[in-house]
């Protein structure tokens, strides 16, 4: 397996829309070990093909604490939304940047595995937000988008004070406003 590099803000390949999966094929088997690796030496708990600049709806999670529980959810869609509420999150392709979004605590999914095998599931608590939190990756949404004005504004300042070009990034030349 490989650890891939993970693209960070304001690299704008992070708002590719990701086409959905229609080839169950050794790729894109290696590409889902290849997340896993790299998810595991991130010490993170989701990761978006996105990310990894595999432009596919694939995502890989583990929300345990023993890397016991890996999932995959390969063109995923979201069936019910339940229990909103206000969450923090980080990102990998954000470095150093938490916020407070609105997002489901309880939801339906379906999706493919790795085989191309179509499921359903229930996904509850830090489970359920971070699948979100990937979703909207393959949309080319990142978390930043959903965080309020004033933070937004305040994030802006910091990445351009860390050095980071963010205008060119950005629908309309800043952080963009909640999707």
């Amino acid at each position: 397996m490989t650890r891939l590099a993970i693209l960070e803000y304001p690299d704008p390949r992070l708002r590719t829309k990701a086409e959905p999966v229609s080839r169950f094929d050794a790729d894109l088997s290696r590409l889902v070990d290849d997340m896993f690796e790299t998810l595991y030496a991130s010490r993170a708990i989701g990761l978006a093909a996105t990310q990894v600049d595999a432009h596919v709806r694939l995502i890989v999670i583990d929300v345990s604490d023993d890397r016991s529980a890996p999932s995959v959810f390969i063109n995923p869609e979201i069936l019910l939304r339940r229990a909103i509420g206000m969450v923090e999150e980080s990102c990998l392709s954000v470095p150093g940047v938490m916020g407070d979004v609105v997002r489901a605590t309880k939801l339906r999914v379906r999706a493919l595995d790795r085989h191309g095998v179509p499921f359903e599931c229930d996904l509850e608590g830090l489970a359920a937000v971070c699948l979100q939190h990937e979703i909207d990756h393959l949309l080319g949404t990142l978390f930043v988008d959903r965080l309020s004005f004033w933070k937004r504004l305040k994030v802006r300042r910091e990445l351009r004070r860390g050095g980071r070009a963010v205008a060119a990034a950005e629908p309309g030349g800043s952080l963009a406003p909640g999707a």
